[in-house]
């Protein structure tokens, strides 16, 4: 258990190194992520009025096909109303044209509204494109700036990362995952004790945990911030290694 505690730590101080590049960029790698995840949006934003035109265009399509075909009926059917021999096909014929009417109306209608949809539609989408064109330009700019920042730190970044990339396949599973969760919570995973207080949040640990912690033979887990806690002698033997 002491090697691990031990690779831990090295764990801890490699990732604090990595931090404290990614923090020499200053806000750069936030602008970054957060202008991708405002085209992602707008993306998703720009899809759904497209889609939303593609169907107006259906329903508009079909309602003219449906007008066009009424009106056929209805040449038919009044021309049939100087061919009847009753009252009876004579009233038929007139529910039959008066039915196409009704309904080559309402289609006119529904043709109208859907032509009004996808106008204002196309002025939305329009305007979400230049909004869209906007952000891209933008990241383009924040990406160069980026990568330029970044080469002056990417020797001492790829170095970091494999010291890293060595430490993690020496340490279990399932005290890394506890090490990258406590990571992402409280930034700082593995701290030594100092004063007899926790070095991550500087509350008091009871003497006796001092002595468990001591002994190396355990993940000793802080009882206030979480923190997994080690011995300043493992801290001190890792910094002079």
């Amino acid at each position: 258990m002491e090697e691990t505690l031990r690779l831990l730590f090295q764990l801890q101080r490699v990732d604090t190194n990595l931090d404290d590049v990614e923090e020499s960029k200053g806000d750069l790698p936030a602008t970054v992520r957060g202008l991708e995840a405002q085209i992602a949006e707008t993306t998703d934003i720009l899809n759904a009025k497209q889609s939303s035109i593609d169907a107006s265009v259906l329903a508009r399509n079909t309602a003219d096909n449906d007008i066009k075909d009424f009106e056929e009926k209805l040449k038919k059917y009044k021309a049939q109303q100087y061919q009847v021999r009753n009252n009876k096909e004579y009233d038929a014929i007139t529910k039959e044209i008066e039915y196409a009417e009704e309904s080559v109306r309402n289609l006119t209608k529904q043709f109208e509204d859907f032509e009004n949809r996808m106008s204002i539609a196309k002025n939305e989408l329009n305007e979400v494109q230049e909004r869209l064109n906007e952000l891209q330009g933008v990241l383009t700019e924040r990406q160069a700036e980026l990568a330029e920042l970044s080469k002056e730190t990417e020797e001492e970044e790829r170095k970091y990362r494999h010291e890293r990339e060595k430490l993690l396949v020496r340490i279990g599973k399932d005290i890394l995952a506890k090490y990258t969760m406590i990571r992402s919570a409280r930034g700082k995973a593995v701290v030594p004790f100092r004063k007899e207080s926790c070095g991550g949040c500087g509350n008091r640990i009871p003497p006796q945990h001092i002595i468990e912690i001591r002994r190396n033979d355990k993940v000793y887990v802080c009882q206030h911030c979480g923190r997994i806690v080690v011995s300043d002698e493992l801290a001190q033997s890792v910094a002079a290694s």
